[in-house]
């Protein structure tokens, strides 16, 4: 009789080991757990397997094993602008005091009178606003000037920090490519600078696999010691066909997976199918209104349209939010 109350008292927590046990069970059985059983995930998992598995015809060898990210809208959200745009809009109205003829100066005139139409309608204003409004700035003034902002700053909509706007499914994903020997990078229109700040600790990738557009720098010796110096002018545009340039002088091999989600990523996921072997490339399609956004062909921000029309014509899959997903961004401890 004594035995069975000490057994029925240790019942309860054998009943929670037990369940920790089955849940380390499960995520090590299923990588994906933020994946609904849908052909997205299947053909990733068919993908991986049959690239890792030696003696497969589609083996590829370690060093093969690439995969390229878009950033923006891929791993992490995008609107209702850019992220790394809205810390440039934070930092010209911090500086505007000291810049009187911003007000009369494209983009910046358009930040100050609050036109943000015709800032996004000028495809170069991200650029040209980061660019002019870095310039004369250390690359270490830089990146500390990026970190707190991105330790303070929140998301309008859902008052997250921006990097907890990250997705889990890619999360997952970044996970398991690297579980099964692929080497992962961030190849995105967004500055290389701004997102090497967050990518390692955000995504575990480190600053020399991330690929992005830049600004032009020069070396000089102040006090004594080498700075490098952020310059008025824009160096690469790491987007659309300066994409695949990126990838080609920045990583040397072309990827064997990629993905995207707009048609700024197209040229990406077209050098990488356009690669011999196995190759797998997907489009993550913003059609979640309630968890996240609902846009497509013509949104200003991520906008997708020839690429996804691409992707039908091609039969390269196209990742639906509100169906593939079970989960869109992580859950916040409290």
């Amino acid at each position: 009789m004594e035995g069975s109350v000490i057994l029925m008292k240790k019942l309860p927590v054998l009943a929670v080991f037990a369940t920790l046990l089955l849940t380390h069970l499960t995520r090590a059985d299923d990588p994906l757990l933020s994946w609904n059983d849908t052909a997205p995930k299947k053909a990733i998992i068919a993908f991986v397997e049959k690239v890792t598995k030696e003696g497969s015809p589609d083996f590829a060898r370690p060093e093969e094993r690439i995969a390229a990210f878009d950033n923006d809208g891929t791993l992490w959200a995008e609107k209702p602008i850019y992220f790394q745009f809205q810390f440039a809009i934070d930092r010209v109205k911090a500086l505007a005091s000291r810049h009187p003829e911003w007000k009369q100066q494209p983009p910046f005139n358009y930040i100050l009178a609050g036109d943000m139409k015709a800032l996004l309608a000028d495809e170069k204003s991200m650029m040209a606003l980061m660019a002019l409004s870095h310039a004369g700035m250390t690359t270490d003034d830089f990146n500390k000037i990026v970190k707190d902002w991105l330790h303070t700053a929140k998301h309008p909509k859902t008052e997250r920090l921006y990097t907890q706007m990250v997705y889990q499914p890619m999360l997952e994903l970044l996970a398991y490519l690297r579980a099964n020997g692929f080497k992962t990078f961030i190849v995105s229109g967004g500055g290389v600078e701004f997102m090497r700040c967050f990518a390692e600790q955000t995504y575990d990738i480190p600053p020399q696999q991330v690929v992005g557009s830049s600004s032009k720098m020069k070396y000089e010796i102040r006090h004594a010691k080498p700075v490098l110096l952020r310059l008025p002018e824009v160096q690469f545009v790491d987007d659309k066909q300066g994409k695949p340039i990126g990838i080609e002088t920045f990583i040397g091999r072309r990827p064997i997976a990629a993905f995207g989600n707009s048609d700024g990523d197209q040229q990406m996921l077209e050098w990488t199918m356009a690669g011999s072997g196995a190759r797998f490339v997907f489009i993550v399609h913003h059609d979640d209104a309630e968890r996240e956004w609902a846009y497509d062909r013509k949104s200003d921000v991520g906008r997708l349209d020839t690429a996804w029309d691409e992707a039908l014509a091609k039969g390269w899959i196209v990742v639906s939010m509100k169906d593939d997903w079970k989960t869109i961004f992580p859950q916040l401890s409290e």
